[in-house]
């Protein structure tokens, strides 16, 4: 069977992504990680090793070109997907993980304490009930629900020039429609080689 590095090095391959030995070990880290505590905590139902590679850090990679900004904040962040391998590759970027889930927010707080990230900071906070003392430039959400539940409850977290990003799968028609805000919006459809899921990308910033 693939080893988890074998496994990380083909797919960064055929993404045309290149890191560094120490960026790429931080990656594998973390996924031992949400291996042990996944066996106590639950943090996710993707278990199998090019699972967890495609479908959590390359996924999570695949947004990166669309962060702007040196604050970003990952709403809903769980078992820290995209955060945690946002902010490993992006080290320059200032990184805040916002989760309501105490237990998630404790696996969080160890990933970072046993990685040694100085740009994650952990929150154990609602979005509504959140509010930090500066704006975000990126506010990303990968499993938060709907669109407008999303714009809702971040956009007084949002710098003004700032972009809310959520990423779905399927092109999300039925979501855009029900979206009232007065939001500009983008979509864009991007794709992981080495795995057939079909992925967008939505973009929003204030008009």
């Amino acid at each position: 069977m693939p080893t988890l590095e074998s496994l990380l090095t083909a797919a960064l391959e055929k993404n045309q992504w290149v890191l560094a030995p120490e960026t790429k070990s931080l990656l594998l880290r973390y996924l031992d990680l949400l291996q042990t505590w996944n066996r106590v905590f639950n943090l996710t139902t993707i278990t199998d090793p090019q699972g967890m590679v495609y479908l959590h850090l390359m996924d999570s990679l695949l947004v990166s070109p669309y962060v702007q900004g040196q604050r970003c904040l990952d709403v809903g962040s769980g078992a820290g997907l995209p955060g945690l391998p946002l902010a490993i590759v992006n080290p320059q970027q200032q990184w805040v993980l916002l989760d309501k889930s105490s237990k998630k927010t404790r696996f969080l707080t160890q990933v970072v304490a046993e990685l040694q990230l100085p740009n994650v900071e952990v929150c154990h906070a609602r979005c509504e009930d959140f509010h930090p003392p500066l704006c975000f430039d990126s506010i990303l959400s990968r499993a938060f629900g709907t669109i407008s539940l999303f714009a809702q409850t971040t956009k007084h977290l949002l710098c003004p020039t700032g972009v809310l990003i959520a990423m779905k799968g399927k092109y999300p028609q039925t979501e855009l429609a029900e979206l009232t805000s007065s939001f500009s919006v983008s979509v864009q459809r991007v794709d992981i080689k080495g795995i057939d899921v079909e992925r967008h990308i939505v973009l929003l910033t204030n008009q």
